[in-house]
């Protein structure tokens, strides 16, 4: 009894979700897929490096335009689990 306590204190608290559980998981793919792609697709990869902000500036924008999008839903502190409910909510 006491346990089975502990467990839903810890989901009720924040616990990890699906997507946190396995984070290495969609890491890992995400590597394999983008060294298929090289595999399957040089030119697709070859063309994607070759996109810089400038002629000779050495900045791939692909690379810095997901950088961005990754970085910034944490410093506007996005909190991912109320986005679920946004549709569910009435005015």
């Amino acid at each position: 009894m006491a346990e089975a306590l502990a467990n839903k204190s810890v989901q009720a608290s924040g616990g990890l979700g699906t997507f946190e559980r396995y984070l290495s998981v969609w890491v890992a793919l995400c590597m394999l897929a983008g060294i298929g792609t090289g595999k399957l697709l040089p030119s697709v990869v070859a063309g994607l490096r070759g996109v810089e902000f400038g002629h000779g500036s050495q900045i791939n924008a692909p690379i810095a335009v997901l950088i961005w999008l990754m970085i910034t839903p944490m410093m506007m502190k996005v909190d991912f689990s109320s986005i679920r409910n946004v549709g569910l909510r009435r005015w």
